[in-house]
């Protein structure tokens, strides 16, 4: 048997050195080397231990999505899990992925008693864990095939699931940046640590064919931390989103083998957990008029959403004023205010302008280009728009409104939350129209 040797190779240009350096030699790059295994020179014969698959197999080996129990998530995976499929599940600290996860492993049905969900705690201890479980409402005594696993050299684990009884039907890893490899003399969180752990894994999962998910940390530029390859390598990349001092979360996907990639999940924190968000939280008080507020229905992946569109102006004492815009693409709102200002012949450049999507949602499609205008219109006259009713379509540089797709089936959403007005193109084809509304 071989044995395992390292270097530091430049992910920049591949230069490789037997020791550290903080400058690579070749292309001058700082903090580029990073410890990598490189085999002896051992050559491998064929065992025969392995062999290739026929396509005609495919068919008898394929095996239905594994359903979560969580509705909400089963959405953004694209209906379940996937046998062998490795999930990398990441979010900010605090944000609530622990949390997410533990539901996960409660809520799954398994199909056999001699299945088990097996639980990685490389942050915590599985007393913590239990005040988790207990927390949530899960009764300890009943959760007999839930199992932790207090370990995390990735070795001991591959080793320790490989043989264990009974059989792991789930593994969940929480978090990748904990897990280290001896092979490696990097500490555990580093780049060369994260990424061979994290490939040994997959290797292992997709052997096995059990479903992984590895909880994944963010840094503080909203990246995954460790190596660009780590996402490159699993088959799906969800990220949990939301603010700290907000309620909302939402699950997304960037990276989705099995899939769709534009559905989104919504949760809301609670003192029981993460429970799924009905449409009504979104939208509050819709008998109630409020001043620079408009609703609309857009598309979130195959979802039909009502979203609140948020806007406030108020007269600026600066020389240059203040265009501040959340949940809207910021190009796309300023073109918006731009057309308000020219066709309504308002003076918006002396005003500064606010707009935001209510509950944290970043709006893609231009459907909610009515609702933006409305909103806008509405705070500048200090007047609140129609109660109860709704707004959608894209709007043109020459303030014109047009049709979207999914009419009908956006109309029906609307009526269920109680819409009794809704404005498209039909009865609001030019901005003009909205002096006749307010």
């Amino acid at each position: 048997m071989s044995k395992v040797r390292t270097s530091f190779v430049c992910q920049n240009c591949n230069y490789s050195s037997p020791k550290w350096l903080g400058q690579c030699p070749n292309c001058s790059k700082w903090n580029s080397l990073v410890e990598t295994i490189s085999q002896t020179s051992s050559k491998k014969t064929y065992s025969g231990k392995f062999k290739a698959v026929s396509v005609t197999e495919l068919k008898k080996k394929t095996s239905p999505k594994l359903a979560s129990g969580l509705k909400e998530l089963d959405q953004v995976l694209g209906g379940g899990l996937v046998p062998g499929q490795v999930i990398l599940f990441a979010g900010q600290p605090g944000i609530g992925k622990s949390t997410l996860v533990t539901q996960l492993a409660l809520s799954l049905k398994l199909k056999a008693e001699s299945q088990a969900i097996y639980y990685v705690c490389g942050e915590e201890s599985p007393e913590q864990v239990g005040l988790r479980l207990a927390r949530l409402g899960g009764k300890i005594s009943s959760q007999k095939n839930l199992l932790l696993l207090p370990e995390t050299e990735v070795d001991q684990i591959i080793a320790f699931l490989s043989s264990a009884s009974p059989a792991p039907c789930l593994v969940i890893i929480d978090s990748i940046q904990t897990l280290t490899t001896p092979d490696l003399s990097g500490m555990a969180g580093s780049i060369g640590q994260v990424r061979e752990s994290a490939q040994r894994l997959i290797n292992w999962a997709k052997r096995s064919q059990v479903p992984t998910l590895l909880v994944g940390h963010v840094t503080k530029q909203g990246s995954i931390a460790g190596p660009k390859v780590l996402e490159h390598a699993v088959d799906t990349v969800i990220y949990f989103e939301g603010e700290r001092l907000s309620d909302l979360r939402l699950l997304r996907t960037s990276k989705n083998r099995f899939g769709p990639t534009d559905e989104v999940g919504l949760f809301k924190m609670s003192s029981r957990g993460l429970l799924p968000v009905d449409q009504e939280t979104l939208v509050q008080a819709l008998a109630e008029p409020k001043i620079g507020s408009a609703l609309s229905v857009v598309f979130e992946g195959t979802r039909l959403m009502v979203v609140e569109i948020q806007a406030l102006v108020t007269q600026s004492f600066t020389p240059i004023a203040k265009r501040v815009i959340t949940g809207l693409s910021k190009p796309r709102a300023e073109m918006l205010i731009a057309v308000v200002q020219k066709q309504l012949n308002l003076p918006l450049f002396k005003y500064d302008i606010f707009l935001n999507v209510a509950g944290g949602l970043i709006i893609k499609e231009p459907g909610a280009d009515l609702a933006a205008c409305a909103a806008l219109f509405s705070s500048y006259k200090n007047q609140p728009l129609p109660p109860a009713s709704c707004f959608w379509g894209e709007v043109s540089l020459l303030g014109q409104a047009s049709a979207l797709s999914q009419d009908q089936n956006r109309r029906k959403s609307a009526k269920k939350l109680g819409i009794k007005q809704i404005y498209t193109n039909r009865n609001l084809p030019t901005l003009l129209k909205l002096k006749e509304i307010i």
